[in-house]
């Protein structure tokens, strides 16, 4: 998958997974990156779908419906990249968070459902809930920071309360954060996810 790997520190114990959204690129979220934890390593993954030229991590039918079929295949082709990403940079995979934002945000959240092992923790900007009807796997100990607005057309109130729910029922200790904007992504929730991650993983 094309991507960027950044190390800024020796020591350096966990890795941020930056996931863009719609149309953005690995180059999207670094500045976020630098803003939660300026001494993280860094995998920043481009989408290997195209939707009319824009990356994507996974198909869609239409606006809000996934393509379950492409997204399960997706989640597990970005799962043996990270597990490969870390022997080829020498990482722990086990100390990987995941910084995504809105379809970023999206895989975020299926490789919580899928992969017990596949995140230490996440935090998901406008998410929307990946999968119904499965099993999570145990999530206990996993931490994660879910910012949505509440006037958001593309992300409804009901489906962030419902991705905080089934993660929360799964064992994660998931924090909320409301704010009073639309779909995108602002300065007071990156304040926020920062904050999080400072009292939560740091």
């Amino acid at each position: 998958m094309k991507h960027i790997f950044q190390t800024y520190s020796d020591q350096a114990n966990t890795t941020l997974l930056l996931l863009h959204g719609t149309g953005g690129t690995e180059e999207d979220l670094l500045p976020l990156a630098q803003k939660v934890d300026p001494n993280a390593n860094v995998l920043s993954v481009r989408g290997n779908v195209s939707e009319d030229g824009m990356p994507r991590f996974f198909k869609r039918l239409a606006e809000g419906v996934f393509d379950e079929e492409d997204l399960i295949f997706r989640t597990s082709e970005l799962y043996e990249f990270i597990q490969e990403a870390a022997t080829q940079y020498s990482f722990d995979s086990k100390n990987v968070v995941a910084l995504g934002y809105s379809n970023g945000a999206n895989i975020a959240a299926s490789l919580l459902f899928h992969y017990r092992d596949a995140l230490r923790g996440a935090i998901l900007h406008h998410p929307m809930v990946p999968r119904r009807g499965i099993e999570l796997p145990d999530l206990s100990k996993k931490d994660v920071f879910i910012s949505a607005g509440k006037n958001d057309p593309i992300c409804p109130v009901d489906e962030s309360e419902e991705l905080q729910t089934l993660l929360a029922s799964a064992g994660c200790n998931v924090e909320m954060s409301w704010q009073p904007y639309g779909h995108q992504l602002t300065i007071q929730e990156v304040e926020a996810a920062a904050k999080w991650y400072r009292e939560h993983i740091q």
